[in-house]
């Protein structure tokens, strides 16, 4: 299972803004490099390696459509590596939830969590991004009970399809992440420049 990211996605305005980001750094990155930061986003070598290839990328929104279309051609090996390296850390107690509620939520968690993994042979994933923290661990109990009823084929294209929209939103992440450490280098080499102005004496 895939527990829910520090932070969410963000609002329709914000992602409106978002999607001008233009992952510079993800594009001169070394091909290593970028395929290590990927792999962060999705488990699959084979993934990343197509994501790292065609970089360059204008914008946010060319980055994502380039990893939905990666993700789309997985074959059943790949989305196996990448269901693989999933983490299996499940979300913090709710704010203001009594103890014993909480640790009765992830019992009943672990034991649906070991009946899907018995049935389907992979971990459970699901993408909880628009999901508010606090009722994560409700969402994820309920898509598991739901799911624990598919059959293996189906079950396989739904976690595809939750393993691409996860990756979406972690390649969003990394983008702003890394748009946002581009803007505070750029604020640094600022104000070292205005701490040594140019003399205005030209030497003669």
């Amino acid at each position: 299972m895939s527990p829910p990211r520090p932070s969410r996605l963000p609002g329709p305005g914000a992602r409106a803004a978002a999607s001008a980001v233009t992952p510079e750094q993800l594009n001169s990155a070394t091909p290593s490099a970028a395929e290590a930061a990927l792999l962060t986003c999705c488990g699959s070598p084979r993934w990343a390696r197509r994501v790292a290839a065609h970089r360059p990328y204008p914008d946010l929104d060319a980055l994502l459509a380039a990893g939905d279309e990666a993700a789309y051609d997985l074959s059943p090996a790949d989305l196996a590596e990448a269901l693989a390296r999933e983490p299996l850390d499940p979300p913090g107690p709710r704010r203001g939830a009594p103890r014993a509620t909480y640790t009765a939520a992830h019992t009943a968690l672990r034991a649906a969590h070991a009946a899907y993994e018995s049935r389907f042979g992979h971990t459970f994933v699901i993408c909880l991004d628009e999901v508010a923290p606090e009722e994560a661990l409700d969402h994820l109990l309920a898509g598991l009970r739901s799911r624990l009823g598919n059959d293996p084929e189906e079950e396989r294209a739904i976690a595809a399809d939750e393993l691409r929209r996860l990756a979406r939103g972690r390649l969003t992440r990394l983008a702003l992440r890394h748009a946002a450490e581009d803007a505070v280098g750029a604020a640094a080499g600022r104000r070292r420049a205005a701490s040594h102005p140019d003399s205005p004496y030209v030497p003669v």
